[in-house]
């Protein structure tokens, strides 16, 4: 089972450059926000419509380094996430993640 993680690319190239990824949430709220695949779409239209300059990290949870959980988040969904840093070799794609013109977004094809 993976899990995915939308970001800025600037966000995932300052990661490569420290060595291990982490997001503003993991300071304001202890943990990174992921989706699973299903979620991804619903989760990039509500937080992040019409946005460019994203990419989605494709996360195996097996290789984390750091605890994660699937805990009930907006609406009492599941969703999984992240408490720690994201080591690198945890990721194992990262593609772009670009809204359609009308600013939706869908699962991207090479991930699937």
């Amino acid at each position: 089972m993976l899990f995915y993680h939308i970001t800025q690319e600037s966000e995932w190239l300052a990661a490569v450059d420290q060595g291990y990824y982490t997001a503003p949430t993991s300071a304001s709220e202890g943990f990174i926000h992921c989706s699973f695949r299903n979620q991804v779409a619903d989760t990039a239209g509500r937080y992040y419509a019409g946005m460019h300059g994203l990419v989605l990290l494709e996360i195996d949870p097996e290789a984390l380094a750091c605890r994660w959980v699937v805990e009930p988040s907006t609406g009492e969904e599941l969703f999984p996430h992240v408490y720690g840093r994201i080591n690198l070799d945890a990721v194992r794609r990262v593609v772009p993640f670009i809204p359609h013109p009308d600013g939706k977004f869908i699962f991207p094809a090479e991930l699937e």
